[in-house]
């Protein structure tokens, strides 16, 4: 009686099953290995840092954050690059994994409070505002809609996290208002391209072919590296 009781909940337990790669983001390890057979190549897109030129800063608090559209209208962008020099910070991966250490991301053996600290006082003084963590930033929406429409694509599916759930939209739409899901995955329809957001992370994955990808890579457009055969989701971490 017992093995059949647990025959029957072994029967109706319900697993996902696994994600389309053309659809979704590795949650952990080697970042080309995921997307073997899918695409060719993945940019590690950086969200940029925000900063509140226009706004209280004040209003960067979980009760009063700034809507997408106040973000666009009243803060600046500002690249890794410029935070490495006002943090004294030596490389982006110390950026990232400052960030992670930050938001409690990471175990205590990869974490470092030291470059947390520095990168703090930046958001204390308001200089600057962290990046958006496992979304979209609104500064990129327009940016990489465009490119998806310079290489003939006027639509894009928009998917949730792990894309159970999917909708075909006017790519115009998305470049305005930006995808309706926090953390989305957005893909061409013919799934030549995707651009997806790691829900733990301040930087987003754009996957395609290498001379597609090449045409997102205007470093004044998009702030990021391509990745190595050994590149990992949280590459900050690994050994140089």
């Amino acid at each position: 009686m017992i093995l059949l009781i647990d025959h029957r909940i072994l029967m109706n337990k319900r697993a996902l099953p696994k994600p389309d790669l053309f659809a979704s983001c590795p949650h952990d390890g080697n970042i080309l290995q995921y997307y073997a057979g899918a695409f060719e190549a993945v940019y590690v897109c950086f969200n940029p840092f925000i900063r509140p030129s226009r706004i209280s800063p004040e209003r960067f608090c979980p009760e009063y954050y700034p809507s997408e559209a106040e973000i666009l209208e009243h803060c600046d962008s500002v690249r890794w690059s410029d935070v490495v020099t006002l943090s004294g910070l030596s490389s982006y991966a110390e950026v990232d994994q400052a960030l992670k250490t930050y938001t409690r991301s990471l175990r205590s053996e990869f974490a470092n409070e030291t470059n947390a600290e520095r990168l703090r006082n930046l958001f204390d003084q308001s200089v600057v505002m962290p990046p958006d963590r496992g979304e979209f930033s609104p500064f990129l929406w327009r940016t990489v809609m465009s490119k998806f429409q310079e290489l003939g694509h006027d639509w894009v599916w928009v998917g949730d996290e792990f894309c159970s759930e999917r909708k075909l939209e006017w790519i115009e739409e998305v470049a305005t208002h930006g995808p309706k899901q926090c953390h989305a995955n957005l893909f061409a329809p013919d799934k030549s391209i995707l651009w997806t957001s790691h829900w733990d992370s301040h930087f987003t994955l754009l996957c395609g072919s290498q001379s597609d990808l090449q045409r997102f890579n205007n470093e004044d457009l998009l702030e990021g590296f391509f990745c190595s055969p050994n590149t990992e989701i949280y590459w900050s971490t690994q050994p140089t």
